[in-house]
């Protein structure tokens, strides 16, 4: 497989904070890889300077062999990054469809329908809710958008942070399905969240984020059957 990321050396720092401490990882095409670690590991905020949103000190970021490291978000979308924020950050004001289409705005306006029809496939219930006003979409509905939002730029990469935060658990192995459905279709996932458990049961690999240091990396099953990472993230 491919390699369609590839960070090397990443420093980040919030003001004086050191807050990613030269962390390096890499993501083949066609692989899930997620990043696990307690609250303030630096997961969220390695997402965010690989998809552009915070600038790193120093390190490198290559795309699809393209240095990415200085590009702004905007352009990494354009080159086929999207990222799937905390929080789902939909647009509470605007209906499911606008919602959608505003995930496409890097796209050819001819092209913006295949994306819907794909979108629809993956979330049924977003076709079923096109005329409603996101805001009043359960928890679930609105990360299920989120994710279809960012699927309407058709990425090659796809980081998706935390997107079973706050949902119940029936729901969770819902959009645990969809991302492996996901993967299954073409789309590279990168994957931060907090149930270890979850992620590394869908992920092919893994890395363990410790306080901005990558402490532990390997294959995500044996990552699952390990005592130590039973002991510190799944409550062996």
């Amino acid at each position: 497989m491919a390699e369609i990321l590839k960070v090397s050396d990443l420093q980040v720092y919030y003001g004086s904070i050191h807050a990613i401490k030269g962390i390096s990882f890499d993501v083949s095409e066609g692989e899930i890889v997620t990043l696990i670690g307690a609250n303030g590991a630096g997961k969220s905020t390695t997402l965010n300077t690989v998809g552009g949103l915070i600038k790193a000190k120093s390190g490198s970021i290559l795309f699809d062999n393209e240095d990415t490291s200085s590009m702004s978000a905007e352009k990494k979308v354009q080159k086929g990054m999207a990222l799937c924020p905390e929080g789902r950050r939909v647009f509470q004001q605007m209906t499911v469809l606008e919602n959608l289409e505003m995930g496409a705005y890097t796209r050819p306006k001819g092209e913006v329908q295949e994306s819907l029809d794909k979108v629809c496939e993956l979330f049924p219930r977003l076709k079923e809710r096109y005329r409603q006003v996101a805001g009043t979409l359960s928890g679930g509905e609105q990360q299920m958008l989120a994710m279809g939002r960012a699927l309407m730029s058709k990425p090659k990469l796809m980081m998706l942070d935390e997107p079973s935060m706050g949902l119940a658990p029936i729901l969770v192995q819902q959009i645990f399905d969809i991302i492996v459905n996901m993967n299954k279709q073409g789309t590279t996932i990168l994957l931060v969240e907090q149930n270890a458990q979850m992620a590394l049961s869908v992920a092919d690999r893994a890395y363990v984020l410790e306080t901005g240091n990558i402490t532990t990396s390997g294959d995500a099953a044996e990552l699952l059957e390990s005592e130590e990472i039973k002991k510190a993230y799944l409550g062996g």
